[in-house]
């Protein structure tokens, strides 16, 4: 048994000995359901490792969908779009708010949230966890044991996470590397980890995309990829057969391939050996070429299947061939990726946060701030800066250095003051003359 299969099997073990344990702990008037842990130990192995077969053959493993260009471009996508939306805290003032950008949790989650994560790189992080293994999970290291504030946020991978319900509340048994190389593991409350889920959080964990929606899709896609390699592999032609008017010998049939592929060569592997059709024999068809298999169709098919599973258009994929129901022009297709792509992860991720980082009632809370993804088209976002200042047909809900905060300006004098229609619309008093002053005679020509 290899070294990695051993640390699988013990980490199994340790996982159904936990699930017994709780489950022996919990008392019995609590109306606390519990499922039996599966006997099958691939069965198991395989929701931890999040490993399934698809029908085709293909063994879709987090690992193996991402070789799938398709998905990758998919989770890139994604990822990069929640990792540039900037997670913006404010603080409750009567019946508005106000920006606190002073606040030590605006460094950990736009700058850096630990040592060897920059803010980037553990939201991508948390993104592709959550659409290929269902669960983004973050450990949060308190300033003390009995302090609320959280000092640094640790990503943690989700197969080094079990994660077990006692009542209404979760336990963490994270996983992790101690410095002598060894591994070893801590359990901790639900208070302290931040668990992003993707769609159809049961109340322990969620299933990911693939899982959902896209395991036929990434399998097939596997082995569409396969089965072009191998054509590309055997010279990509169909094979060739050759009749004659008589019977030949097996000698004269191997002299006869040899002067072939000594006159024409025998092209990538063996595909343009000829076959020898002797006696009149005769043969309609020996291969398919990849227009026959309708190969590049079911490739160009995968690429929207999979992008229907991940909510992504598959224009932005790099699948243009049909029209896309996002809207026309650049403005209206980035406002539907944000509305129906990102935000719902992110209207997830922000309830989680505030309910994990703030109190109730708190007079501080975060929220994704959106509107930096209009900046790539200056026309849209000039448009939308002037009916937030207000004017002609807009009423205003911005002022003017609110709009220089988000293009990283300083403010201006007076500049916060929101734009009053009313004052806009009075007809400005004539400048009345002075009556004291006399008139001057004309001087003589």
């Amino acid at each position: 048994m290899t070294h990695s299969a051993q640390i699988a099997r013990e980490r199994l073990a340790a996982a159904v000995g936990i699930d017994r344990a709780v489950q022996s702990l919990a008392p019995k008037a609590a109306a606390v359901e519990y499922h039996d842990v599966p006997s099958s130990d691939a069965v198991r192995m395989g929701e931890i490792f999040g490993a399934t077969e698809s029908a085709s053959g293909a063994c879709v493993t987090p690992t193996s969908a991402m070789r799938v260009s398709a998905v990758f471009a998919g989770v890139r996508l994604l990822a990069g779009a929640i990792a540039t939306t900037p997670c913006a805290f404010y603080r409750r003032e009567g019946e508005g708010r106000k920006k606190a950008n002073d606040h030590d949790y605006w460094w950990l989650f736009n700058e850096q949230p630990c040592g060897r994560f920059s803010a980037a790189t553990m939201w991508e992080f948390l993104t592709g966890q959550m659409l290929l293994r269902g669960d983004g999970i973050a450990y949060m290291v308190r300033e003390n044991r009995y302090s609320p504030r959280a000092t640094s946020v640790i990503p943690v991978p989700r197969d080094q996470v079990d994660i077990i319900r006692v009542g209404d509340r979760l336990r963490y048994r994270i996983y992790d590397q101690l410095a002598d190389g060894t591994w070893g593991y801590f359990v901790t409350d639900q208070d302290d980890v931040l668990h992003f889920p993707g769609f159809g959080f049961n109340g322990i964990c969620s299933m990911s995309v693939i899982q959902w929606g896209a395991k036929q899709a990434v399998g097939i896609a596997i082995k569409a990829d396969e089965h072009a390699g191998a054509t590309f592999a055997g010279g990509a032609s169909v094979q060739y057969a050759v009749r004659a008017p008589s019977k030949m010998t097996p000698d004269q049939q191997q002299a006869f391939r040899d002067a072939w592929v000594a006159k024409y060569g025998s092209g990538v592997g063996h595909s343009k050996i000829p076959l020898v059709l002797t006696e009149g024999l005769d043969v309609k068809e020996l291969s398919m070429t990849a227009a026959d298999a309708q190969l590049l169709e079911s490739r160009k098919f995968q690429v929207v299947d999979i992008a229907r599973a991940l909510g992504v258009p598959p224009h932005m994929l790099g699948e243009t061939s049909a029209s896309t129901s996002w809207g026309s022009g650049i403005e209206q297709m980035s406002l539907g990726f944000i509305k129906w792509a990102i935000r719902p992860h992110l209207t997830r991720w922000a309830q989680e946060l505030n309910r994990k980082l703030f109190p109730v009632r708190s007079t501080y809370f975060a929220e994704f701030n959106v509107d930096g993804h209009l900046e790539g088209d200056s026309k849209a976002q000039a448009e939308y800066f002037g009916k937030a200042l207000g004017g002609p047909g807009a009423l205003g809900w911005m002022t003017v250095n609110e709009v220089r905060a988000l293009k990283n300006l300083p403010p201006l004098p007076g500049g916060d003051v929101l734009f009053d229609p009313a004052k806009a619309a009075a007809k400005p008093t004539p400048k009345k003359s002075d009556e004291s002053v006399e008139p001057q005679e004309p001087e003589p020509a």
